[in-house]
């Protein structure tokens, strides 16, 4: 027979102190003397002991409501960033609304925080979460590459909403971007579309690895049938620069983001959907009715919400050691900027 695991009773037992002086020394409460703290860590560490997040905030709760039904609480971590998109903010609104659906679902609660300018520091956060027994992280997409390191990851379960994160390196739910585009591209060659033309601004590409450029490629060179005109990669969204490569390499169809392309293109003579299309590829950062990509921010949500309290009822906190992704391709989504 295996030996039993360890518990808050055992160690005590084990050291002569009481329970409750066990637990807020495992916890890190100030209340208790640092030597003692450190002993009672030191024989936890040994004995093999791990403390269950979920129990740890069931009887905080408990404690608050008085009796009340339990609902555990996961944190949503935005990034406050100057640089980010405007038109990114419906598309983090749906994803949020998902989480929270599926968190209530699960009998769980979201409290969002903002980290980063006019948001708090990395390290006020480590202490908030703390303070709140708050032990699940859902980390909405960032712009640029996130940092949150400087949590306790000891303590926390987390999930990124996003393709990749490398500090810390966790698990990460997001849409399959390549294989999403690759479903469009074939939609349109199936309408006739021959001539299909790729819009991106560089960062939006560079922050996936690539995946949209590559999708675009590869269709091109897979099907001998479309005409392989090269796509605009630019670091900003320039209307010159667009029309120029637009009346150079005449596409018949404008995949991107930048729905403000429709108007380029009308502008150069382009009748929109009789003669030409346009696809937005994240119909979530558009500004006007198009067809395009749904790339399901909803169901992203509520996956993540399933992934992440699944590893606190396993109690799987810390950095993965096996970081995995898991992928929803787009739905297609029909409308004005397509004749069907």
């Amino acid at each position: 027979m295996p030996a039993p695991a360890p518990t808050l009773r055992s160690l005590a037992k084990l050291l002569g102190l009481s329970r409750t002086t066990v637990s807020d020394a495992l916890r890190g409460s100030p209340r208790v003397d640092p030597r003692t703290a450190q002993r009672v860590q030191q024989a936890a560490r040994e004995a093999g002991y791990r403390r269950n997040p979920l129990a740890g905030a069931l009887m905080s709760e408990l404690r608050r409501s008085r009796g009340s039904a339990f609902h555990g609480v996961l944190a949503a971590i935005d990034f406050n960033e100057p640089d980010r998109p405007q038109d990114s903010a419906t598309y983090h609104r749906e994803l949020v609304a998902g989480l929270d659906a599926r968190a209530t679902d699960l009998g769980f609660k979201i409290e969002r925080f903002s980290v980063g300018h006019a948001g708090v520091s990395v390290q006020r956060l480590d202490s908030i979460l703390q303070s709140r027994g708050i032990n699940g992280i859902v980390l909405l997409p960032a712009w640029d590459e996130p940092d949150l390191s400087n949590l306790d990851w000891a303590r926390f379960a987390g999930v990124y909403t996003d393709y990749i994160i490398e500090r810390p390196r966790l698990h990460t739910v997001c849409p399959d971007h390549y294989r999403s585009l690759l479903s469009a591209l074939q939609l349109l060659a199936t309408r006739g579309w021959t001539r299909p033309g790729l819009y991106l601004q560089k960062h939006q590409d560079e922050r996936l690895q690539y995946r949209w450029s590559a999708a675009f490629r590869a269709f091109q060179d897979s099907h001998p049938q479309i005409r392989a005109l090269p796509p605009l990669i630019t670091d900003h969204f320039d209307r010159a620069e667009f029309q120029a490569w637009f009346r150079r390499h005449k596409p018949d169809v404008v995949l991107g983001h930048h729905v403000e392309a429709v108007d380029w293109m009308q502008a150069c003579g382009a009748r929109v959907p009789a003669t030409h299309g346009f696809v937005s590829i994240n119909l979530h950062m558009k500004t006007r009715p198009c067809a395009g990509l749904d790339l399901q921010p909803r169901a992203l949500g509520a996956r993540s919400a399933e992934l992440l309290i699944a590893q606190l009822q396993r109690n799987e906190t810390g950095i993965p050691e096996w970081p995995t992704t898991t992928t929803l391709p787009g739905r297609w989504v029909e409308g004005p900027t397509l004749r069907s």
